[in-house]
């Protein structure tokens, strides 16, 4: 578990660097043309990829501060125990999602 968790860590920070790099790009790009979002046929476009990317980033971010967590709880000898009835979960679905929180039974009771 613990190489399926650095796994993913390094695929999340490579995420964040990307998006992040195209988020300055997009800012650099827009810094460059005097365009007024309301009255501009190109403002909603960019507008929304702005929000896109900001929320594709935000995503990874909280997802990498989860992995960290995870990390953490490995070190502690807690990875892999359900935060609702404290039993453990299956293998697979750590394999499934690294960073689950909770059992398939108290998962499937959240909903």
């Amino acid at each position: 578990m613990r190489d399926l968790l650095i796994a993913d860590r390094e695929r999340t920070v490579i995420q964040i660097t990307a998006l992040t790099r195209d988020w300055d790009d997009l800012a650099e790009s827009s810094a460059l043309v005097a365009n007024d979002d309301e009255h501009d046929p190109e403002g909603a476009t960019i507008a929304f990829e702005r929000a896109h990317l900001q929320a594709l980033l935000d995503r990874a971010r909280d997802h990498l501060t989860d992995l960290d967590e995870m990390a953490e709880r490995l070190r502690q000898g807690t990875y892999g125990v359900c935060d609702d009835c404290g039993r453990p979960i299956a293998l697979n679905r750590l394999k499934a999602r690294p960073i689950a929180r909770t059992c398939i039974e108290c998962a499937g009771r959240a909903r």
